[in-house]
């Protein structure tokens, strides 16, 4: 089974201008709403994709119900441990080509909160997949995803770790499974300059050998990606088209990783599939379904290197 942890989920309210000016009043052109959040969105991904997954995280108040509403609708599982605050709103600007993020502040996570979801996790086991994706609301420490990722791998639990920063610096020590940083957050790892693929190659073979992770995606925007995982080192391509919607386009890509590696259990195949996924959702108005990810394979060709 697989299981999507959101520590720090949000209502996502997108809005549309045809430009926006500071110090003054803006109309939208249109507006929506979606449950987001990292995790969030790979569940969304996998639903679209076919595969089934459970929503596991903190949610509060009436943004929360708003996103237990919203995955209920679409059928896809959760069971969230919920939160006396409300779940944050993110709000995107979209003017013109440029988009601008103000994400709200993250509920107070307290100590019995945190403790039900490790029993929740607890009861987990070889086979099951987790994928703990996102930012950490500020009341918990920069180790979590650490003790997370320990506790998971001692129960045979496969671990997909999707998060920057610290947070990443000090879970890759527990070694996951699978980790998509991009090329600056590789370097960030590391404090190095990546100026070139053998730097990437370099620092993920590193990742690979001496922490224990069985799949590294670095993540090359509209470069592609490169893959380093025990097959070897891969090289993949970029589809051409005109980036739409950025907002997700990452979580595509771990959740079409996932998708075709349980379906397949070739790395390569999962590799491209995640290109094409996160491509797919960049190019669309919205997360990416299956039959357009599917589109843009031929699109995509794969290197060893």
């Amino acid at each position: 089974m697989i299981y999507t942890v959101t520590l720090n989920p949000a209502v996502d309210y997108v809005i549309q201008l045809d430009n926006f000016e500071q110090g003054t009043i803006n109309r939208s052109k249109f507006d929506y709403k979606e449950a987001g959040g990292k995790g969030i969105n790979v569940s969304r991904v996998l639903n679209r994709l076919g595969a089934t997954s459970t929503a596991l995280g903190f949610i509060g108040g009436f943004t929360g119900k708003f996103i237990t509403d919203y995955l209920s609708e679409v059928n896809i599982a959760h069971d969230f441990v919920s939160l006396e605050e409300d779940t944050r709103i993110n709000v995107k600007l979209k003017s013109g080509d440029e988009e601008s993020e103000v994400n709200g502040t993250s509920p107070e996570i307290s100590e019995k909160a945190y403790n039900h979801l490790l029993e929740k996790l607890q009861g987990l086991s070889h086979g099951d997949v987790v994928v703990l994706a996102g930012s950490l609301p500020t009341s918990l420490p920069q180790d979590t995803y650490k003790s997370l990722v320990t506790m998971l791998n001692k129960r045979g639990v496969s671990t997909i770790l999707d998060t920057s920063g610290k947070a990443l610096g000090e879970a890759i020590q527990a070694g996951p499974t699978f980790i998509k940083p991009n090329n600056f957050e590789l370097a960030e790892l590391f404090s190095e300059e990546v100026k070139s693929d053998d730097d990437i190659i370099r620092l993920a073979k590193r990742l690979h050998e001496e922490n224990n992770i069985d799949h590294v995606l670095v993540s090359l925007a509209k470069e592609g990606a490169i893959y380093v995982g025990a097959t070897g080192v891969y090289k993949l391509n970029a589809p051409k088209g005109k980036a739409i919607h950025s907002v997700g386009a990452g979580d595509s890509s771990v959740a079409g990783f996932i998708y075709k590696l349980q379906e397949t259990s070739n790395a390569e195949d999962a590799a491209k599939f995640a290109v094409a996924s996160g491509s797919a959702t960049a190019f669309s108005k919205t997360l990416c379904t299956k039959e357009e990810a599917e589109s843009l394979l031929n699109d995509i060709h794969v290197k060893k290197l």
